[in-house]
């Protein structure tokens, strides 16, 4: 891939860093912090506790106050005996400074109920269900960022888009069996990983929550209030942390947190990018490992292709996006990993899935490999590293699009890695991560823009609103999406936009001017439209044949 700015690399080196090892969660590089810990607002010490794995990897006092800016405090589980049988659903937090003076947390007397929320994309489960779906992704200023005078016309604009789109995007959906299997592959996930904190112990209940189609968040939200869930993980299904996945998921998330006073008293915490858990970095490579000998005669003639996600370039430049960090960080990872197994093929990363006339990061995935099918590469093994679940990108853009351009260029032998899906190791890497966040819950702000914006760095740990905060810059903040599709239906769908992003007038990028063209040539286009055969400019129209 290219070379990152000197500031992404600055950026990178910070949240390396800062990131603890062996935790799902990282507390530092949020802000400067005084080893001792700061008053809260009742008067009392802030509590923060270690982490609830085994004694034998808690680290050193010094490195206690590196990695989360703080003394270390002991934490217990104090599991309730029901019948003469420990509930680790029972469990209840008590806190204890160094010296050994012990201090209950406030809600010690509180059965612990313990949710995790999974947060994903969500697929269209149907044919009718592609433009829906399509209007509520278009509609998200996450994915299309409008400047702000122009936030306006997202509706708009998403509308048209979707409209356009849906008749290929219907295609597509109809190649791979009529509609996305990511809700079926996300529930299983939702189970399997229930069951593997149950196997440790912990009586937890998962939910998963989907940002463009159903169950959608606020769905999500709604069961775990009726189950009096307080206790509350958020794990986006993302290894890579993005302000266009995960960012727009937690911005979501956000909103309900703050409407919501039952809601905001849930004690959560969020696991905002986990790519370097040691269980999924081996799950990655003994996949890779996998296939190569099972797809190919000859497992080291394969160049092993890992193929991410893209996102524009303005996102990692402008906005301070770590994803394209945390994704080259990744590839090493497995690729040291996959070393140590003795798989010493050659890789390259590339990134798909571009849309728009914007830059997006680069090489891009389709002009690598006509590059490699001009170099003489005859074996392919892809590597669909943004996704842990199988759905279209990886069943019908790589699968068919891809290995059909590989084809067409010379590149005889094609293998791909399936997801991750239920992968016994990755699950059970997961849910040493929710119980390794648990200690780590706590309340979400009630006043936002309370957190310090002064050196923010990487993507912290934190309640919802903090972590978001860290994008919350005086020229770089995500506007809150507007209504998705649902909402409209009913009449709940008022336009937040600006509420909680200060409504900054200097919220732009650096490509307002393309985004403006953009939305201009989309609305004359629907003009030109709906004035029929002959368009705008009558029969010698420059649209006559569209």
């Amino acid at each position: 891939s290219t070379s990152s700015s000197s500031s992404s690399s600055r950026r990178a080196s910070r949240c390396a860093q800062a990131r603890a090892s062996g935790a799902g969660t990282r507390g530092g590089g949020r802000r400067a912090r005084s080893p001792a810990p700061a008053p809260s607002r009742s008067g009392a010490s802030k509590r923060v506790p270690s982490e609830a794995v085994s004694r034998s990897s808690t680290p050193s006092d010094a490195d206690w106050v590196e990695k989360y800016g703080n003394r270390r405090l002991n934490y217990r589980l104090q599991a309730r005996a029901v019948d003469g049988v420990t509930s680790g659903g029972a469990a209840r937090g008590v806190f204890v400074d160094e010296e050994g003076a012990g201090a209950e947390d406030e809600d010690e007397d509180e059965e612990y109920k313990v949710g995790v929320l999974l947060l994903n994309l969500g697929g269209p489960e149907t044919l009718d269900d592609v433009q829906p779906f399509l209007y509520n992704l278009f509609a998200d200023p996450d994915i299309i960022r409008l400047p702000q005078a122009l936030q306006f016309l997202q509706g708009a604009l998403a509308s048209i888009l979707s409209a356009s789109r849906a008749p290929k995007s219907r295609e597509a959906y109809e190649s791979i069996g009529g509609g996305s299997p990511l809700r079926r592959i996300t529930d299983d996930q939702a189970r399997a990983l229930q069951g593997a904190l149950d196997a440790r112990g912990v009586q937890a209940k998962t939910y998963v929550g989907m940002r463009y189609w159903k169950p959608f968040t606020e769905d999500a939200i709604a069961d775990i209030k009726r189950d009096g869930v307080n206790r509350l993980v958020v794990l986006p299904l993302y290894p890579q942390f993005s302000i266009s996945t995960s960012g727009s998921s937690l911005r979501l998330l956000e909103q309900y947190f703050s409407e919501d006073e039952q809601l905001a008293r849930v004690r959560h915490t969020v696991i905002p990018s986990w790519y370097q858990r040691p269980g999924y970095v081996k799950a990655m490579a003994q996949l890779i490992s996998q296939t190569l000998n099972d797809k190919f005669d000859d497992s080291k003639e394969p160049i092993i292709f890992f193929s991410a996600h893209g996102v524009p370039v303005s996102y990692v430049e402008d906005a301070g996006d770590p994803y394209k960090a945390e994704m080259e960080e990744c590839v090493q990872l497995i690729v040291d990993e996959l070393r140590q197994m003795g798989v010493s093929n050659e890789h390259v990363l590339a990134y798909q899935s571009r849309v728009g006339p914007v830059e997006w990061l680069k090489p891009y995935t389709d002009d690598t490999i006509r590059q490699l099918g001009r170099d003489g590469t005859k074996a392919m093994c892809a590597v669909p590293i943004s996704f842990v679940s199988e759905h279209i990108e990886t069943l019908e853009e790589i699968d068919m699009e891809y290995r059909e351009l590989a084809e067409e260029n010379g590149i005889e032998k094609w293998g791909r890695v399936p997801a991750l899906d239920t992968n016994p190791l990755f699950i059970d890497d997961l849910a040493k991560a929710v119980i390794e966040a648990l200690p780590y819950t706590t309340r979400m702000n009630s006043r936002i823009g309370e957190v310090t914006r002064a050196s923010i760095t990487g993507v912290p740990t934190a309640a919802v609103g903090d972590l978001l905060a860290s994008y919350d810059r005086d020229k770089l903040a995500i506007p809150v999406p507007d209504s998705s599709w649902n909402k409209k239906a009913d009449g709940r769908g008022a336009n937040r936009a600006g509420e909680f992003s200060g409504n900054d007038p200097a919220q732009t990028t650096t490509n307002d001017l393309v985004n403006f063209a953009v939305v201009f040539f989309a609305v004359f286009f629907f003009l030109q439209v709906r004035a029929g055969a002959n368009g705008l400019f009558g029969a010698t129209g420059i649209f006559q044949h569209w």
